[in-house]
């Protein structure tokens, strides 16, 4: 009999045949070109061979046979350890090589689109097709070198070897500013006079520009009195209340207090110690103001220089003071966009009663200090100030009607003697 099959048989069958052997042959077969399909499928060599043509039983040398042995792990023919183990330990290895296979020939999925970014804004056009003025084209940031120095602590100069007081801290701070008469105060900014139960008190609250904060600058009276002024009066010298403004051409603020401009002869404590604090003569003062912020009003981002083209009465504002008639724990303040404070914060002042800030929009030669920038901080209760404007040279009063410098002369010398100050 001659047979064509994919395996050589094994060694075991040489031997003389009978009916019971060629029937375990059959079977065997059977089984070995089985296994052998299944080895094929899986590109497995269950048989350890290839595949090889036979003829007869006796025709597969020594040499091979040794080889099969070597590989069925030294089994025979109905050995329990041979092929059977062999082909399932083949399988699951060739499952295993199939399943990474599958897993590396998988790609990752393809990351998510990143966002289209948006498109830039349009800038919004007036009606002669114009960019309408922003906040930031009003005001836009101070240059990277521009010089700003917060003031420094009582335990910071305790800490330097130099003996620098506070008032001459002060005095070098303003050295290019409106000038204080400093005699009035003591080595550590306290007013030095005898006449009253509260006294002034100088404090720096930003060396360049300087800002500064005067203490019980008026007393509850002296608050009360101003307060007074900001209602309606039926005398021929009443108040003009108006709802407050600003320079347009140089900002784009919102401003919705109320102001009353008063006569300068219904405020001579402001006066005189506006005077008196800054040495300048009573002309130079712009009309004594009081101004109400009712809740949730406020003075935005804006400067108190006056415009080039307005110059022309007094030149330019050189000294900004704003009294505090009403105590506020939050909401009110002043703040100052691009200075802060010794500890790090913008720089903020807080209203309370009878405290004064003092700043200079303008150095003592009308040169705008830009780094003045302020606003007033929205209203969380109602807030009430009396401000005040110096200029560099001599004013003319536009309001009230009939409001004059001179009108103001006589209450104002009174109110020197009351307060221990020479005329």
């Amino acid at each position: 009999m001659r047979m064509i099959t994919t395996h050589r048989l094994h060694p075991m069958l040489h031997s003389n045949w009978s009916s019971k052997t060629t029937t375990l042959l059959f079977f065997f077969l059977l089984t070995c070109l089985s296994k052998c399909q299944y080895c094929k499928a899986t590109s497995n060599s269950w048989c350890g061979t290839t595949t090889t043509a036979f003829a007869g039983f006796g025709s597969s040398s020594k040499k091979v046979s040794k080889k099969k042995e070597k590989k069925s792990g030294g089994g025979g023919f109905g050995s329990s350890g041979g092929g059977a183990t062999s082909s399932s330990s083949s399988s699951s290895k060739k499952k295993k090589r199939k399943g990474n296979l599958l897993s590396s020939d998988i790609a990752p999925p393809p990351p998510p689109p990143s966002p289209t970014p948006p498109a830039p804004e349009e800038p919004k056009l007036d009606r002669f097709g114009l960019p309408i003025a922003t906040e930031d084209t009003i005001f836009p940031p101070l240059p990277p070198d521009t010089e700003l120095i917060p003031a420094t602590t009582s335990s910071q100069m305790k800490e330097t070897t130099t003996t620098t007081t506070i008032l001459e801290e002060i005095r070098d701070a303003t050295k290019d500013h409106l000038g204080i008469d400093y005699s009035y105060f003591d080595e550590f900014g306290v007013e030095k006079t005898t006449e009253r139960e509260t006294r002034m008190k100088l404090k720096l609250l930003h060396k360049s520009p300087p800002v500064l904060a005067i203490e019980n600058f008026f007393t509850p009276n002296e608050c009360t009195e101003c307060l007074s002024l900001a209602t309606p009066t039926t005398t021929l010298n009443q108040n003009l209340k108006i709802n407050s403004a600003t320079f347009s051409t140089l900002a784009q603020s919102k401003r919705t207090s109320t102001t009353w401009f008063c006569h300068y002869s219904q405020l001579p404590s402001l006066l005189a110690k506006t005077t008196k604090l800054l040495s300048v003569p009573l002309e130079q003062l712009e009309e004594p103001q009081v101004v109400r912020y009712k809740t949730g009003q406020q003075f935005s981002w804006h400067y108190d220089e006056i415009p080039a083209s307005q110059l022309e009465n007094g030149g330019q504002r050189v000294a900004t003071l704003l009294v505090y008639l009403n105590t506020l724990d939050q909401g009110g303040a002043t703040i100052f966009r691009d200075l802060k404070s010794p500890s790090g914060e913008q720089l903020a002042m807080q209203p309370k009663k009878g405290s004064a800030l003092l700043f200079f929009p303008a150095f003592k030669d009308g040169t705008p200090d830009d780094r003045t920038l302020h606003k007033g901080e929205v209203a969380i209760d109602e807030k009430m100030i009396a401000q005040i404007w110096i200029h560099e040279g001599k004013y003319q009063p536009v309001v009230p009607e009939g409001n004059s410098h001179e009108e103001a002369l006589g209450v104002l010398e009174e109110k020197y003697r009351e307060m221990g100050y020479s005329s």
